[in-house]
């Protein structure tokens, strides 16, 4: 068990990082999240409400779709990466880092005040769920046995309220941080126990803790909040312009919205990149060095991956030393290695999208 944002996590169960993590690509895991934020936001402004913080549009989601999306500080910075969506009952559901849980409250309240103040209708309300992952390909088999509801339906990004192997009223999202196919189960506390115990009664389903999580997240491209990206990093550094809606650019009524829309159109200085290399692992903070020697960026995550049998890391680079197939150094322990810049996901997606 390790400390982690205020809460006491599992690293690893019995089976040992390596392990865990080969299974979760071959079979399925579950990772007990319930750390997380879990925020609902109601009332008839609640998407005005959203999207005076966020960069995405929520305005357009369908009922049962959610997204990816940043909050944003005036200088362009990203304040948390989140999932926002738009239930199809009267609300929108917010899941949001646990890192980042006092800080995001505190810029939901405020604006929600402000708002209330001008006569709008928004209140917020934090849930005490659980938050259950089961993660890999055989999430749908596992979980299919304990759904009346066909799994087959239910696209990426998506979200349905049902009953899992008897507990009511759970929310189950297929989306996750490993690259694969996967669920996060929102659960009423008192019983998540319960419908861990039933998930994991499947042969196949292992429990799985944070270094697998890293490890995993780091194969698929994904950013961990605090170390790839923060308040000083902005989208268009971090390679997320994607996150930002269509209309939102065009409206620029998001926070920093000056700022990130020029990045936009001048290229920021620097870029998040992959990079992978043999040798011993690059780890947070270690420098990459350009051609000459000097040095180009700083790594922020790295591991040897599990399922490559390489070194993988991400990091910021000066932009002329961004594009795919660059050759860099990284300086370990005093000596230089060679790395190579590469494209992200390290390892495929698995993401389901409904037939």
């Amino acid at each position: 068990m390790v400390p982690f944002a205020g809460w006491s996590l599992p690293l690893h169960y019995g089976q040992g990082h390596l392990q865990s993590h080969l299974h979760t690509r071959r079979r399925c895991s579950l990772f007990d999240v319930s750390h997380m934020l879990q925020t609902r936001v109601y009332g008839r402004d609640r998407v005005r409400f959203m999207e005076s913080l966020v960069v995405g549009d929520i305005a357009e989601l369908k009922p049962g779709q959610g997204t990816l999306t940043l909050i944003t500080n005036e200088r362009g910075g990203i304040v948390d990466d989140l999932i926002v969506t738009n239930t199809s009952e009267d609300h929108l559901y917010v899941v949001s880092n646990a890192g980042c849980a006092d800080k995001d409250l505190a810029i939901m309240r405020g604006r929600a005040a402000e708002l209330q103040a001008t006569g709008s209708d928004v209140h917020l309300e934090v849930s005490d769920n659980a938050l259950l992952a089961l993660q890999g390909p055989s999430m749908a088999r596992a979980l299919q046995a304990g759904l009346s509801d066909d799994l087959a339906k239910l696209s990426f990004m998506n979200s349905i309220t049902t009953t899992v192997f008897g507990v009511p009223g759970c929310r189950v999202t297929r989306c996750g941080y490993t690259g694969e196919d996967g669920v996060e189960i929102s659960v009423p506390a008192g019983r998540a126990v319960e419908l861990a115990e039933q998930l994991l009664g499947d042969p196949e389903v292992w429990p799985a803790g944070l270094a697998a999580r890293d490890s995993l997240r780091l194969e698929a491209g994904l950013c961990l909040y605090g170390n790839d990206i923060d308040e000083t990093t902005t989208p268009a550094e971090a390679g997320l312009l994607w996150t930002l809606g269509k209309r939102r650019r065009a409206a620029m009524d998001f926070p920093g919205a000056a700022i990130i829309m020029a990045q936009v159109k001048e290229k920021p200085k620097r870029k998040r990149v992959g990079l992978t290399s043999v040798g011993p692992p690059i780890r947070p903070h270690t420098a990459i060095l350009g051609p000459e020697g000097t040095p180009v960026g700083t790594v922020t995550s790295g591991c040897p991956s599990p399922s490559l049998g390489k070194n993988i890391a991400m990091g910021y680079v000066e932009t002329a030393h961004s594009r795919a197939g660059t050759s860099l150094t990284v300086e370990v322990r005093k000596k230089q290695h060679p790395a190579l810049v590469t494209k992200m996901p390290f390892v495929p997606t698995q993401y389901y999208v409904a037939k």
